[in-house]
């Protein structure tokens, strides 16, 4: 696989076929590059809700309604729907499931291991929550690590995406219980085949040139 070319090949869809499903298999991929993707500490501050049926994206589409009807369609025609949700705080019941899975993995060598680990994601969260006092958007930061892997898994499998920020994230979260359960939305990501009406699959890709963003040492 050329990284590069699928880099430069891969855009967002501006319109969906809403006649193509995606396989089951290739979104069953996608959710374990999800439950894969990188954060910081291993903190793992995210929920990912997936709606693959006409009740669940209607749902979805809630949040696109007024301001957002633009996105509408998006959410509507899309094979599947992930909303990607964060954490609303870093929680004693979360930082604990955390330890015990990496336990259970195998990851901890020992109690000093173990000891260590727990010290120094804890000493994170503080930095964010007192310190700096950003603990929200730091939590935000890590879920768009699992956007970004999102989507360049989703190109290399041949699927369209569209991320969309544009969605009424109270409604979401009203919606889906989210407040309640710990979390808010975040992003909406969108997949499936782009549609004759998907402008933008033959406009050329437009980026900054790699001399005035990459500066080497």
């Amino acid at each position: 696989m050329d990284l590069s070319s699928l880099a430069r090949s891969r855009y967002t869809s501006k319109a969906f076929d809403a006649d193509k499903k995606v396989p089951q298999a290739q979104i069953d991929t996608l959710l374990n590059l999800l439950r894969h993707a990188p954060s910081s500490v291993n903190s793992q501050p995210w929920h990912f809700l997936v709606a693959g049926d006409e009740q669940g994206k209607q749902r979805i589409a809630k949040g696109t309604q007024g301001t957002f009807a633009y996105n509408e369609p998006k959410v509507l025609n899309a094979s599947h729907v992930i909303v990607l949700c964060t954490r609303t705080d870093m929680t004693e019941q979360h930082l604990q499931n955390i330890l015990a899975q990496e336990d259970q993995d195998g990851r901890l060598r020992n109690a000093d291991a173990r000891t260590a680990q727990d010290k120094s994601r804890r000493g994170y969260v503080s930095l964010h929550r007192h310190d700096q006092k950003d603990l929200q958007h730091w939590m935000e930061k890590q879920t768009y690590l699992a956007l970004g892997t999102l989507l360049f898994g989703a190109a290399a499998l041949g699927i369209d995406a569209t991320p969309m920020e544009g969605f009424d994230f109270r409604v979401l979260d009203e919606e889906f219980g989210l407040r309640g359960e710990g979390f808010t939305s975040l992003v909406l990501v969108s997949l499936g085949y782009r549609g004759e009406a998907d402008f933008n699959a033959g406009l050329p890709k437009s980026r900054l040139p790699l001399e005035s963003v990459v500066t080497l040492l």
